[in-house]
């Protein structure tokens, strides 16, 4: 399958680095050289140097043989006349682009048949809504959801006062009192599918799938606190806050704290109901003033990763409630999960994720995952499929199937009824299966 990616920005390399490793035949179009010469080299693809909304540089890059254009510039407006034009070289083409001016986002999708779009992603709006899911329950480091948001994957840390430490999973619904189950285990480093025999250990990071409308009861069984979040700050003022403020001031108090003055007026404008504070979230006098450490939730949203860390790490200490750190640059460091930042959101890892899953759609057409999440620091994933009739193994009892080794079926779903599934439990024509 011949794939172009215009742009080498973070979010463009996340796209190569995970398509190129699943063997996809790639193209990278940017006009830094350098750089270019880097990804190319690091990631076996071939690179362009030029506009991406040139044709003559998409001519060069073979768009009229490609099965797929990703456009992941820094520029709305380049990402679509760029996929407008790939569209008219190549009709068959597959375009997608990048959107994260909120002007243009519902102009993009009204009109996605005249730019020639057959999918936008908006990596700051999908972690804005990653971040507002975290802030409804608080308590789940992650949450990632399935069968249409029925079923959730959860994330929680064991810890030296956790109910599940040195608890055997045969008998952890003693402890739970619902229907769950532990899919993954991650362990110093490593993860793996546990059985019945597992114990889990203080430190653990484990991954539970659970119908959404289990999760207050498995919190609650667990003696997690979790109250509802009444107030919240956001430090840094970018897009990823704007979109969460505007979606949260309906329910909630919303403060953000941003240095610049212009952008502080912008989102004044914009945010009716939003309290916008001028002034560095790095100036402790500043949090104290505001009385930060009085806040239900502490978001870190600036755009420089050490910055989020320690304002996350201020709020850890005056142990407010909930913490979300966004980071970019340093979400796959190893040391970020020895620190107290609480829940840990990525926009480049997000959007990626929903982009190789529409390209997996397309390479596979009938049979492709509905719905994938990288799950366990990238360690495992999860995966969700519908059953058709090409499907194997169709009612037989799991009991009697051999997966491979840490494959797990976790999740049933049939005409809206969820199943965790056990030995007897069996999948038919219809079904979505994680």
């Amino acid at each position: 399958m011949e794939i172009i990616v215009a742009g080498n920005g973070k979010v463009g390399e996340a796209i190569v680095k995970q398509l190129s490793t699943e063997g996809y035949n790639l193209t990278l179009i940017d006009n830094d050289t350098e750089r270019l010469q880097d990804l190319s080299e690091h990631y076996d693809c071939i690179g362009i140097r030029g506009n991406c909304a040139s044709m003559e540089t998409l001519k060069q890059g073979r768009i009229d043989k490609a099965d797929l254009f990703i456009a992941a510039t820094g520029s709305d407006e380049v990402n679509l006349l760029s996929a407008i034009t790939a569209k008219g070289i190549n009709p068959k083409i597959h375009t997608i682009a990048r959107i994260r001016n909120p002007e243009y986002i519902e102009q993009a999708y009204v009109m996605r048949n005249v730019f020639g779009l057959s999918m936008t992603f908006n990596p700051e709006k999908q972690a804005a809504k990653e971040i507002e899911r975290l802030l409804k329950l608080p308590g789940f480091l992650k949450r990632d959801s399935f069968a249409k948001g029925k079923v959730e994957i959860v994330e929680l840390r064991i810890d030296e006062k956790s109910k599940l430490k040195d608890v055997s999973l045969s008998t952890i619904y003693k402890t739970v009192k619902c229907k769950v189950l532990v899919c993954a285990v991650l362990r110093d480093g490593e993860a793996f599918t546990p059985t019945g025999s597992s114990t889990l250990r203080e430190g653990d990071k484990i991954f539970v799938t659970a119908p959404t409308d289990a999760l207050a009861t498995l919190l609650k069984n667990l003696d997690i606190v979790t109250h509802k979040v009444k107030n919240v700050v956001i430090a840094g003022g970018g897009m990823l806050s704007y979109y969460l403020a505007e979606s949260l001031e309906k329910q909630m108090d919303v403060t953000i704290i941003e240095k610049d003055e212009e952008r502080c007026k912008k989102l004044s404008e914009a945010l009716g109901k939003t309290n916008v504070i001028c002034g560095d979230v790095s100036s402790k006098m500043l949090l104290e003033s505001e009385r930060v450490a009085e806040a239900d939730a502490l978001v870190t949203s600036t755009g420089i990763d050490e910055q989020n860390i320690i304002t996350s790490i201020y709020g850890k200490k005056c142990k407010i409630p909930t913490v979300i750190t966004k980071l970019d640059r340093m979400n796959d460091s190893e040391f970020i999960n020895d620190l107290p930042l609480g829940s840990v959101v990525c926009p480049r890892t997000l959007c990626c994720h929903n982009v190789v899953r529409y390209v997996r759609a397309v390479k596979n057409q009938i049979g492709a995952a509905v719905t994938i999440h990288s799950i366990a620091e990238g360690h495992a994933e999860a995966m969700e499929f519908v059953v058709d009739e090409k499907t194997k193994n169709c009612e037989t009892p799991l009991k009697n199937l051999t997966l491979k080794e840490n494959v797990l079926i976790v999740c049933i779903t049939r005409r809206g009824v969820i199943e965790i599934p056990g030995g007897e439990s069996y999948f038919k024509k219809g079904d979505s299966v994680v």
